[in-house]
C-alpha cells in the first residue's frame, strides 16, 4: 500500500539515485531508431554561483522541454556546464588569500592559478548538485567547464582565426573600469546606483579677451535664472565673458579638451570656433557645434572629457578633440608625467603647478572637494544644486566605475553582427516571446566594437606574445609565436635583428617574446559554449549530431551579452545559427512584484523551498504562472498551494489502490462501455493534447494550468467521486472495467505530469507497476498521444459536472449550510434533458445535496437560478436559510466592501502616492480594488435573491 504521505526529502534523492542508475539521461537514452536530434545547452552558471529563483525557472523550463522530447522518442541531450567567472572567482579564492595575509602578487601568476584550480576542486561548482536536486535531467557524464582543455583550445583557435581575419584588434578606447579590481569590465557588469549628488556649474573664461551677450529670464521674485529655447523671448541680457558648464563630476574637468553647444543653441551660435581657457590648467579649447548637447538640459553648454565619458568620447572624434587620460588606474589623479595633460602647457603659469602640487596622486573623490574649493576661490564657481542621479558601479568590486581611455583588445562585432541579423531577420532563428526581436535588433544593428581583454590573471590568457619593440605575434602558443618573431626579425634589417640574432646564439629564445598578461572576457567562451562543448574545432560525432541545437531559454537580461555573441559565433564558425528558436522567460519577483535584492531582504531561496515544499511543489508553481513576456510574482504561500495539489494526486493514487485499482495490460479506450470512463478517457485525449500543444508552442503555463484542471478537477474531484457507487456496487464487470480504466487514466497523467513533476510522478509509476513491475523508468517512458474520443458521452457527463458545479457555487454564496438538503425545479427542460436527469439523479442527489427533483414550467419565487443550456434550475430559497438574517449578513459585507473600495480609489487618486509610490504597490492596490469589486458585485446579486426570495 502506498504511504500515507509523500515525503519528498526521502523520495527525491531515491528517485535521483534511480535515474542515475538507468543512465536515463544520457545523449540519446531512449531515442527511436534514426530518431531527430534534440539539444539545449545550459546556460553555464558560474562556478562561484549558488542557485537562485532565476536559474530554479530557468532550467525548470529546460527541463519540461528535454524530458518531454526524450519521452518522445527523439534524440536528446542537455549539454551541462559551468562558467568560470573570471572576476568572480579571483576576488573568491583572493579573499581567502587576504585571510592568511597573502597577497596574489606576492606568489605571482602560475601559483595563484593553481590555488584557484585547487579551490575550484574543493569548493567549486555546489551549483551543479543543487540543479540536480531541482530534478535537472542533463546528461551530467558530459559536464563542461569553460576553461577546461578541450573549451581552451576552442577559444584559442578562436581567437587566432579572428586575429588572422583582422576581426580582433588592439586598440585605445573608453571601457568601463573598475579601479578597486583593477580591471575593465562589462556593461552586465555595471550596476546603476541612484545617488544625492550635485549639480556643479563652473564659469570657464573665454579666450582673446571675447565677451557675448547671454540671454536671462525672470522668475516671480525678479531674479535673473537660466533661459533655454522653449522659454520663448528672453526678458534681457547680459554680457558675458565666460561660459558656464555644468558637471557631476568636477574632478575630470582637469581632462577637458572642449565644450559643446548644439548648433541651432541662439544662446552660443556667435562662439561657434571660439576658444575658452580651461580654469586651473589654463588649456586653451574649443567651443565646437554638435547635436549632442540639448539645449533644453543643463546651460546647453557641455564640457567635454573625452578619455572620461562616453559621450564625450565620440563627440572628441567627431571633432578631433584630444583624449586626456588624468587618472591612474586606482582612480587617483595623475598629472606630473603625465604627457597626454602636460602637452601645449609648456611656460604655463604658477596656477598650474599649484593645480598640480594639489592635486597629483590625490584619489578622485578627494580631488572633487579639491577643485570645488580652488574653483570658488578663484570666483569660477556659478552655483551648486542638489542632484538625484544614477551613477554606474561595478557589481562586484562595488565601487563607482569610471569611464577609462586603455589598450585593450576588441572584436569587430559590427562586421560580425551582419549574418547574425539577417538570422533572426529572416526568420531560421524565432524569438518567444517575438517582441524581444527588437531588443535584439536595435542593439545589434547598433553594435559597437566588443572589449574582450580583462586585467585578470584568472581566464583564459591571451595568444599573444610581444617582441622587444611591442610587435605583436598572435598564434597558437609560444613555440609557432617564437617561429613568427624570429622570422620576423631575422628578414628586416634593423637594431633588432641584431639583438634577436644574438639570443639565439646565446640559446636565450626565452628573451626574445613576452606574453600579453591580459585574459578574456568570460563571455568570448560562453559565446563558443553551443559548439565548443561538442568538441569543436575537432569534427566530432557529437557535432555532427547535435549542432545545431534546438532551443535557448534565457532571461532577457543577457541577450546582448550571451545570445547575440553565440549567434554572432555559430554564424562565422559553423556557418549555421546555434539555435532556432530563443525563448526568453521573465523576471521572478517577490509576491508584491519587486525585484528580489538582498538590500531589500525579499530574496526568496529556492533549495530553502524545496527543503520545505519539495522540487515538483517549486517546479510546478514556477511553470503555471511562467506566462509569457508576465513576470513571475512568488509567494511562498502559492508553492504550499501546489504542494497540495501534488497530494491531491498521491492521495488520488492511494484511494484508487484501496478500492483494487490495478494496472490490466489488457485493457483498450475503445472497449470501454461505462458512460463514466468514455468520458475521462475523452477528457484525457484533451488534456493531453492541450499539454502537447502549449509544450511544444513554450506556453508552460498552460500546459502547466491544462494538467492541474484536469488531475485536480475531472480526474480526482469528479471521476473518483463518480466512481465510488460502482466500487461500492454490485456489478463486477463494471467495477473490473472501472478500475482497469482508472489504472490506465492514472498512469497516463503521471505521463502528462513528469516533465513538470518528474520525482513524485517517478514514484507513483514505479509503485503502481504491479507484480510484474514495469519496463523502464518514467522518464524513459513514451509520452502520450491518446486518440479515444467520445464526444456524447463526455457532454453528457459534463452536463452533470456543470449541474452540480452550479447548484453548489449557488449554496456556497447564499450561506446555505452544508448539511441542508435543497429541493430542486427544472424549467422548459426538454425530452433529452429529462433523460439526462433521470440517468444522473442519484449522483445529482448524493453529490449537490438535493432532496426532491420536479420539474415547472416557470421559476418559482424566490429561487436562485442556474441556467444550463435551454433549461433553468432553480433552488427555492425560503427553507433553506433565515432569510432576515442573511439579508443582513449580505448587507454588512457589501458596506464593508464599499468602505475599502472608497478607500483604495481615493489612495490610488492621489497623484503623489501614484507618482512616488514603487510601482508593484500601486499595481498591487489597483488589483485589490478590482478584487473589491468584484466581490461587492457577487454579494449584491446573493441579496437580491434573498430579497426576492422574502
Amino acid at each position: 500500500m502506498l504511504e500515507k504521505t509523500y515525503d519528498a526529502a526521502s523520495v527525491e534523492p531515491k528517485i535521483a539515485a534511480r535515474w542515475e542508475e538507468a543512465d536515463a539521461f544520457r545523449a540519446g537514452a531512449g531515442a527511436e531508431a534514426g530518431a531527430e536530434s534534440f539539444t539545449i545547452v545550459i546556460p553555464p552558471p558560474n562556478v562561484t554561483g549558488s542557485l537562485h529563483m532565476g536559474h530554479a525557472l530557468n532550467n525548470t523550463l529546460q527541463d519540461i522541454m528535454v524530458r518531454f522530447e526524450r519521452m518522445r522518442g527523439k534524440d536528446v541531450l542537455w549539454q551541462p556546464g559551468m562558467d568560470h567567472a573570471g572576476i568572480a572567482t579571483q576576488m573568491v579564492v583572493e579573499r581567502q588569500l587576504m585571510e592568511k595575509q597573502q597577497h596574489r602578487r606576492d606568489m605571482g601568476r602560475e601559483k595563484f592559478v593553481e590555488k584557484i584550480w585547487d579551490w575550484k576542486a574543493e569548493s567549486g561548482g555546489a551549483i551543479m548538485n543543487q540543479l540536480k536536486r531541482l530534478g535537472a535531467s542533463c546528461d551530467w557524464s558530459r559536464e563542461r567547464f569553460t576553461m577546461d582543455e578541450g573549451l581552451s583550445k576552442a577559444v584559442v583557435e578562436v581567437f587566432v582565426s579572428l586575429y588572422k581575419q583582422e576581426l580582433i584588434y588592439k586598440d585605445k578606447r573608453l571601457v568601463n573600469w573598475d579601479p578597486k579590481l583593477l580591471t575593465a569590465i562589462s556593461d552586465l557588469e555595471v550596476e546603476q546606483v541612484e545617488t544625492n549628488g550635485n549639480l556643479w556649474h563652473f564659469r570657464y573664461p573665454l579666450a582673446d579677451g571675447l565677451t557675448y551677450e547671454h540671454p536671462y529670464r525672470l522668475d516671480d521674485e525678479g531674479n535673473r535664472v537660466i533661459w533655454r529655447p522653449s522659454d520663448g523671448q528672453p526678458d534681457g541680457y547680459e554680457t558675458r565673458d565666460y561660459v558656464v558648464v555644468a558637471t557631476t563630476r568636477p574632478e575630470t574637468m582637469l581632462g577637458d579638451s572642449g565644450v559643446a553647444v548644439h548648433p541651432d543653441d541662439p544662446r552660443y551660435r556667435e562662439l561657434i570656433g571660439k576658444n575658452v581657457f580651461l580654469p586651473l590648467v589654463g588649456r586653451r579649447i574649443p567651443i565646437v557645434a554638435d547635436e549632442y548637447p540639448d539645449p533644453e538640459a543643463g546651460t546647453g553648454a557641455v564640457k567635454m572629457t573625452p578619455a572620461h565619458d562616453f559621450n564625450d568620447f565620440e563627440v572628441g572624434k567627431r571633432h578631433d578633440l584630444a583624449q586626456i587620460n588624468i587618472m591612474a588606474t586606482d582612480a587617483t589623479i595623475t598629472l606630473k608625467g603625465n604627457e597626454a595633460f602636460l602637452e601645449g602647457l609648456e611656460g604655463a603659469d604658477a596656477p598650474l603647478a599649484r593645480t598640480i602640487a594639489e592635486l597629483d596622486g590625490v584619489d578622485r573623490f578627494d580631488a572633487r572637494k579639491k577643485i570645488v574649493a580652488m574653483m570658488e576661490e578663484a570666483g569660477l564657481l556659478e552655483k551648486i544644486e542638489p542632484h538625484k542621479h544614477m551613477v554606474p558601479h561595478g557589481d562586484r568590486g562595488g565601487v563607482p566605475i569610471e569611464p577609462f581611455l586603455t589598450d585593450q583588445w576588441y572584436v569587430d562585432a559590427k562586421t560580425l553582427a551582419k549574418p547574425a541579423i539577417a538570422s533572426v531577420r529572416e526568420g531560421r532563428t524565432k524569438f518567444v516571446p517575438k517582441n524581444w526581436e527588437k531588443t535584439y535588433f536595435e542593439w545589434m544593428e547598433n553594435i559597437q566594437p566588443w572589449c574582450v581583454s580583462r586585467q585578470l590573471w584568472w581566464g583564459h590568457q591571451i595568444p599573444a606574445w610581444y617582441g622587444p619593440d611591442g610587435q605583436v605575434f598572435v598564434e597558437k602558443d609560444e613555440e609557432t609565436a617564437l617561429e613568427a618573431a624570429i622570422q620576423h626579425y631575422i628578414s628586416h634589417e634593423g637594431p633588432w635583428k641584431a639583438w634577436v640574432e644574438e639570443k639565439l646564439e646565446n640559446f636565450e629564445p626565452g628573451d626574445i617574446l613576452t606574453r600579453d598578461e591580459d585574459v578574456l572576457d568570460t563571455w568570448f567562451s560562453s559565446a563558443l559554449w553551443p559548439f565548443s562543448t561538442l568538441g569543436w574545432p575537432d569534427k566530432t560525432p557529437e557535432l555532427a549530431r547535435y549542432y545545431p541545437t534546438s532551443v535557448l531559454v534565457t532571461g532577457f537580461d543577457i541577450i546582448f551579452f550571451w545570445v547575440a555573441r553565440m549567434m554572432m559565433m555559430g554564424m562565422h564558425f559553423m556557418e549555421e545559427e546555434p539555435f532556432h528558436t530563443v525563448y526568453v522567460h521573465a523576471l521572478v519577483r517577490d509576491k508584491n512584484g519587486a525585484k528580489m535584492s538582498k538590500s531589500k531582504g525579499n530574496v526568496i531561496d529556492p533549495l530553502e523551498l524545496i527543503d520545505e515544499y519539495g522540487a515538483d511543489a517549486l517546479r510546478f508553481t514556477l511553470t503555471i504562472m511562467a506566462a509569457q513576456g508576465r513576470d513571475v510574482k512568488l509567494d511562498p504561500a502559492r508553492v504550499a498551494g501546489y504542494r497540495n495539489f501534488g497530494t491531491k494526486l498521491w492521495n488520488a493514487t492511494r484511494f484508487a489502490e484501496m478500492n483494487g485499482v490495478k494496472r490490466d495490460e489488457s485493457f483498450r479506450p475503445e472497449n470501454a462501455k461505462l458512460a463514466i470512463n468514455r468520458w475521462i478517457l475523452t477528457e484525457l485525449t484533451r488534456a493531453a493534447n492541450g499539454v502537447t500543444e502549449s509544450i511544444e508552442t513554450y506556453r508552460f503555463n498552460e500546459a502547466a494550468g491544462t494538467a492541474y484542471r484536469f488531475v485536480w478537477s475531472l480526474f480526482c474531484d469528479w471521476y473518483l467521486e463518480l466512481l465510488k457507487p460502482v466500487f461500492a456496487g454490485e456489478d463486477e464487470e463494471a467495477k473490473a472495467e472501472a478500475r482497469a480504466c482508472a489504472a490506465h487514466v492514472l498512469d497516463e497523467t503521471y505521463k502528462l505530469l513528469h516533465p513538470m513533476m518528474p520525482f513524485m510522478t517517478e514514484e507513483l509509476w514505479a509503485h503502481t507497476g504491479g507484480e510484474a513491475g514495469r519496463d523502464s523508468v518514467l522518464a524513459l517512458t513514451r509520452w502520450p498521444a491518446p486518440d479515444f474520443e467520445d464526444a456524447d458521452a463526455a457532454a453528457d457527463i459534463n452536463w452533470l459536472v456543470d449541474l452540480v458545479s452550479g447548484i453548489r457555487s449557488v449554496r456556497a454564496e447564499m450561506n446555505v449550510p452544508p448539511s441542508a438538503t435543497a429541493p430542486l425545479v427544472a424549467v422548459g427542460a426538454d425530452e433529452a434533458t429529462r433523460a439526462r436527469i433521470a440517468r444522473h439523479d442519484p449522483a445529482i442527489r448524493r453529490l449537490a445535496r438535493v432532496g426532491e427533483l420536479g420539474f415547472a414550467g416557470e421559476a418559482p419565487k424566490g429561487s436562485a437560478q442556474i441556467v444550463l443550456g435551454d433549461t433553468t434550475f432553480c433552488l427555492p430559497l425560503g427553507d433553506l436559510i433565515d432569510l432576515s438574517a442573511e439579508a443582513a449578513r449580505l448587507e454588512k459585507e457589501i458596506a464593508k466592501t464599499a468602505s475599502e473600495m472608497q478607500r483604495l480609489e481615493k489612495k490610488l487618486g492621489n497623484e503623489k502616492f501614484v507618482a512616488n509610490a514603487p510601482q508593484e504597490i500601486v499595481a498591487a492596490e489597483r488589483e485589490k480594488l478590482t478584487e473589491f469589486a468584484d466581490a461587492k458585485g457577487r454579494l449584491e446579486v446573493a441579496l437580491a435573491r434573498v430579497r426576492e426570495a422574502g
